[in-house]
């Protein structure tokens, strides 16, 4: 909680702060990456840099969190908080980069501002600065300690056994602990951090979901989409994995993090996806399978055509395990589409949901607001409504309300 005078002084200020938040999140990692280009090079998305998304992130969720200690003082930002620090302990952050972003980011906000970031001020937002860090910090030490890896230290080796063509654009790719160790266990719906040398020398990091349930055996998979980068430098590393990552070769892989879970199985399940964000969805049916669940289970996904819907058969299959599972495929493009699907973008106003149904979303970023917002016009509680965003997360803090 704010002091008395942080309070004063960040509600007086906020306005100002909210917005310059561009010239500020953009001066920040101007000043980082001059001081620190490694981190750039070796932590930092460069293609996320490029297009200004990261910035937008980071801008997003700083504002977000001092808006909450101003006017929900009594409330915790958990949502927030845990959403930023699975994907900080997924790329090994330590407690000390902390005081880095600190410097430069307090300069940025001084450099902005100018003369109205008196002592004063600078005082009342180190206040909302630190309470940030040091609960990310106490998160971040939680969960590394859950997989038993010192702070900081996340990478592991792993070893390729094998590679499976999905689509044209998809891959998956089989990975077994190359030290023959027990490879850790995970809660379907998480993710990994992967880090790849690139030609240029850059140690470039990628998150992506475990596509397959556990089970009993010592592998992982994950399944990775091309992306079509062109010059840019986005795409760099889901391209390298697919043009150079062959059987035989070891890739440094994180241990699995990330809060898209099912919480109460005992409650009827939406599971929406759209294009590779069916990834997700899938270890959590098959795991859902496994089990034996006989809850209700509406399955819905989007994608351009039935061709470029990765584990399309998969998703099926296991839905029809289920004891009261249905799924439900909407395609842009009709062709190579079953009777039964159905053509144009998802709309979850046209199918029946149980009361009380909990909804996982995974896709980009227009598609989880599309389905956000009918399922509230349906009646459906915000609390019950839970996301993954792959990259930056450009909603946090905005359209979703603290602590959903």
């Amino acid at each position: 909680m704010l002091s008395n005078t942080s309070t004063a002084v960040v509600r007086a200020t906020l306005p100002s702060v909210e917005g310059a938040l561009a010239d500020i999140s953009r001066r920040f990692y101007d000043r980082l990456f001059a001081a620190h280009p490694e981190l750039l090079r070796d932590l930092f998305n460069r293609g996320n840099q490029a297009v200004g998304s990261q910035q937008q992130a980071l801008a997003g969720a700083f504002a977000a969190f001092a808006r909450m200690l101003v006017h929900h003082p009594d409330q915790r930002p958990d949502a927030l908080l845990g959403r930023i620090a699975n994907k900080h302990a997924s790329l090994g952050i330590s407690p000390g980069q902390y005081s880095v972003v600190h410097e430069h980011l307090t300069a940025a906000i001084s450099e902005v501002l100018g003369d109205p970031f008196t002592i004063e001020v600078a005082a009342g937002w180190d206040d909302v600065y630190w309470l940030m860090a040091n609960s990310l910090i106490s998160i971040e030490q939680r969960l590394y300690a859950q997989h038993g890896v010192l702070v900081g230290d996340t990478w592991r080796e792993w070893t390729v056994t094998a590679r499976a063509r999905e689509t044209d654009d998809v891959t998956t790719f089989t990975l077994t602990p190359a030290d023959g160790t027990r490879a850790p266990g995970f809660r379907p719906g998480q993710y990994v951090s992967v880090q790849v040398q690139l030609p240029d020398g850059a140690g470039q990091i990628r998150q992506y979901s475990l596509s397959r349930a556990a089970g009993e055996t010592n592998t992982r998979h994950i399944t990775v989409k091309r992306v079509h980068g062109g010059d840019s430098p986005d795409g760099e590393v889901s391209n390298h994995l697919h043009d150079r990552l062959r059987e035989g070769d070891t890739l440094k892989v994180s241990a699995p993090y990330g809060d898209l879970i099912i919480r109460d199985t005992t409650a009827p399940l939406l599971l929406a996806s759209a294009g590779i964000g069916c990834t997700p969805v899938l270890a959590m049916l098959e795991q859902l399978a496994v089990h034996g669940h006989r809850g209700a289970v509406t399955v819905v996904h989007g994608d351009r055509t039935a061709a470029d819907h990765a584990l399309r058969t998969e998703q099926k299959n296991l839905t029809g395990r289920l004891a009261n599972g249905r799924s439900h495929f909407w395609y842009e493009e009709p062709y190579g589409a079953a009777p039964e699907d159905l053509t144009g973008l998802v709309d979850v106003s046209q199918i029946s949901l149980p009361e009380g149904v909990h909804a996982y979303l995974c896709g980009p970023l227009p598609f989880m607001r599309a389905v956000r917002s009918q399922l509230l016009t349906r009646g459906v509680s915000p609390a019950n409504v839970h996301y993954e965003v792959f990259g930056p997360d450009l909603w946090l803090g905005r359209e979703v309300p603290i602590g959903v």
